[in-house]
């Protein structure tokens, strides 16, 4: 078990006097010297897309005409996205700057909340950016992000006005939105979208059984092709389905499906949040149907994913051995595939429907204990593939934004897994074994600790904590003494970011009580190194020291040399503090040379930072904003929030020292917002600093 998530926070100091601003500072956006491509991420429009041919017309003669805003609205399975789809492709000329698409994810239990679904955006353009919690900060800086961009967005299965309203983007960009419900917002041109025209339809049913077996749909019966279509309700969905299955099944005669679809609708259930009877579950009860049992309850199984997700986690939790069920469950048309642009691993999601019956076929199996074994093997895929982004992120350079990326990506399925684990330990349902119990608690300790850096940069530190005081219950209960100890330890980093540095310490002092009975030397070192900042932030200076030094030794001791770093950077801190600042630099340069040697970039830029800060002590400004340029750059690079913060405000000093005040109330400006953001104590420091420069002027 490593100890990931207790590791030293060197932290770079808001100094009294000091830093510098990189230049590429626009708002709130963060920029970054890499060149990424432009988002498109709304997928091509089926081949087989059929009718609709009014719709279009009228909605891209809005588009001709100003309307910047057009809203696809009616049942689910109507064809809503796949029209969107069409409509993008044909406006993809008037959008050069990125064509995105946010699932609103309106018809399940959890909506997306606007806040991700902006974030989802402004990462697109800006993928290592650590985000503000609060959604009026984030709207800011999405609106900055799209600032003159000339850009699509797919709001795709919008809840309410509410969601959608929060993402509307400057005039210069267009908006598709999709919706089961029926609202309206500023500016919308609102569609709504019935069944297919009956040729339509049986045109759609034709070009789907053509794709797969052009030499069965031949010659068929128009009067049998029109009943189906109409037995499935001209609906896309179902028509969809219904061709499929006739091209899976060539020894079904049309008119003997049409008859049995005609049986079949007596079973039919009301689906559909608006009370509506949706001829859909026809359709997929006679597929269904037709599935051999492993395939039928790798589709049951399916409902643990609450998104889109891939075929490595499908085996993992269905059990499916080269996804052989999940291909077929694609054939049937009941699983949907997008392939990917950029590395050829495409991506799978139940539609919306589709997971409806997967979850009442799953109530009728009352006897089948398969859902709670893929819901827990599904947490248990997430913590390593948490942990897997963790690892890509402490590689460095590439890795950092890979493992981002990764987070990023699959955090639905993280937080479902992190959900369940804390779910099955907390139940009081008798019916939970031991064995299940167990796992849930192993899993509920494993998972702060599986992504501690990445967490770190993505997790507000009140989430953190909420997740460690179950992870700590967690351990304790399955007496892992090792476990509590670093969770205890981790618990301290997180009560520091919000400067209760008494809090802070009260769980840094149970660490070291832990790690001396378990005899864990590195978790030991850890924790005083920590005690050492939190007792270099109360002013006593010199008790820090010792703490630092013991640090030093049992990094020396074990070999940790990431550790020895961070304690001899912090040793540079506290040197700074008592006015030997000659001193202080040969300790930052020392740990400098480690951090580059390990690749240890989030400590080579709290390094340069401070180094920054005692260059701007000994009155060489114009080397301090040298040094507070490259640690802006790093922090951008791997999204360290905090740290950028700190170099801003830095900065800002010592540009004012230089005269230049405009650029110091600028750098200062947007390190106050970063500071709100992440409910940094500094954040009063910055507002006093303003008020009084603004006195001054």
């Amino acid at each position: 078990m490593t100890d990931k998530s207790n590791f030293d926070q060197q932290g770079q100091t808001v100094h009294g006097s000091q830093i510098n601003v990189a230049g590429d500072i626009h708002g709130d956006v963060i920029q970054t010297k890499e060149q990424l491509p432009v988002p498109r991420q709304i997928p091509p429009p089926p081949q087989d897309f059929t009718g609709r041919d009014e719709e279009l017309d009228d909605i891209l003669n809005g588009f001709e005409q100003g309307v910047t805003i057009a809203g696809l609205r009616g049942l689910g399975g109507i064809g809503k996205t796949a029209l969107a789809f069409v409509l993008a492709q044909k406006l993809r000329d008037r959008y050069p700057d990125g064509r995105l698409m946010v699932d609103l994810k309106g018809t399940s239990t959890f909506p997306l909340p606007p806040a991700e679904a902006m974030a989802q955006v402004i990462r697109s353009y800006h993928p290592t950016a650590n985000l503000p919690d609060d959604e009026t900060g984030l709207r800011g800086l999405y609106l900055s992000v799209l600032n003159g961009k000339r850009a699509l967005l797919l709001l795709d299965n919008a809840a309410a006005d509410r969601q959608a309203r929060s993402l509307l983007p400057p005039a210069t960009c267009g908006v598709l939105v999709t919706s089961r419900r029926k609202f309206t917002l500023p500016g919308l041109a609102a569609k709504d979208l019935g069944t297919l025209k009956p040729e339509k339809a049986v045109e759609l049913l034709i070009k789907v059984w053509n794709s797969a077996s052009p030499s069965y749909a031949s010659g068929v019966a128009d009067d049998a092709l029109r009943e189906i279509a109409r037995l499935c309700g001209h609906l896309p969905l179902a028509l969809r389905a219904a061709g499929s299955f006739l091209a899976n099944t060539p020894d079904l005669n049309p008119s003997d499906y049409a008859e049995r679809l005609r049986d079949e609708r007596t079973r039919l259930e009301r689906l559909g949040s608006e009370g509506v009877d949706l001829d859909v579950e026809a359709s997929f009860n006679l597929s269904y149907a037709r599935l051999s049992a492993e395939t039928a309850r790798a589709f049951r199984m399916m409902t643990a994913f609450p998104a889109d997700f891939d075929a490595l986690a499908e085996e993992a939790v269905c059990v499916d051995e080269d996804h052989r069920h999940l291909s077929e469950l694609v054939r049937w048309s009941l699983v949907e595939y997008q392939a990917s642009g950029q590395d050829g691993v495409g991506r799978y999601r139940l539609h919306d429907l589709s997971r409806l019956f997967a979850s009442a076929r799953l109530e009728e199996e009352r006897g089948d204990t398969g859902r709670a074994a893929a819901r827990q093997r599904h947490s248990e895929h997430y913590m390593k593939m948490l942990s897997y982004a963790d690892e890509l992120y402490l590689k460095g350079r590439e890795g950092i934004l890979d493992g981002l990326r990764l987070f990023d990506l699959e955090w639905a399925n993280i937080q479902a897994g992190q959900a369940w684990a804390e779910e099955r330990m907390t139940s009081e349902d008798d019916s939970v074994s031991d064995g299940t119990l167990k796992s849930a608690l192993r899993l509920s300790s494993s998972y702060p600790d599986a992504g501690s850096y990445v967490l770190d940069l993505r997790l507000h530190p009140n989430e953190k904590i909420r997740w460690l005081k179950i992870a700590i219950v967690a351990a304790q209960q399955l007496k892992d003494r090792n476990m509590e100890g670093a969770h205890l330890g981790s618990l301290g980093l997180a009560y520091a970011d919000l400067g209760e540095t008494r809090r802070a310490i009260e769980f840094y002092e149970q660490r070291i009580a832990i790690a001396r009975e378990i005899v864990d030397r590195r978790g030991e070192g850890a924790a005083l190194g920590n005690l050492g900042i939190a007792y270099k932030n109360l002013g006593e200076t010199r008790r820090a020291i010792e703490f630092y030094e013991q640090r030093i030794a049992i990094a020396r001791e074990i070999g940790d040399r990431r550790g020895e770093g961070n304690a001899l950077g912090n040793l540079g801190n506290a040197y700074a503090d008592l006015g030997e600042t000659r001193r202080a630099i040969e300790f930052y340069e020392k740990h400098l040379a480690i951090a580059r040697e390990i690749g240890d970039r989030r400590g080579e830029g709290n390094d340069l930072g401070n180094l920054g800060n005692a260059y701007a002590d000994l009155g060489e400004t114009r080397r301090a904003i040298e040094f507070y340029e490259k640690r802006i750059a790093i922090a951008r690079e791997i999204g360290d929030r905090r740290g950028e913060g700190n170099a801003l405000f830095n900065m800002s000093l010592s540009l004012d020292k230089l005269d230049k005040r405009a650029q110091a109330i600028e750098c200062a400006s947007t390190a106050l917002k970063i500071y709100e953001e992440i409910e940094s104590p500094h954040a009063e420091t910055v507002r006093r600093k303003l008020a009084e420069w603004q006195d001054q002027s």
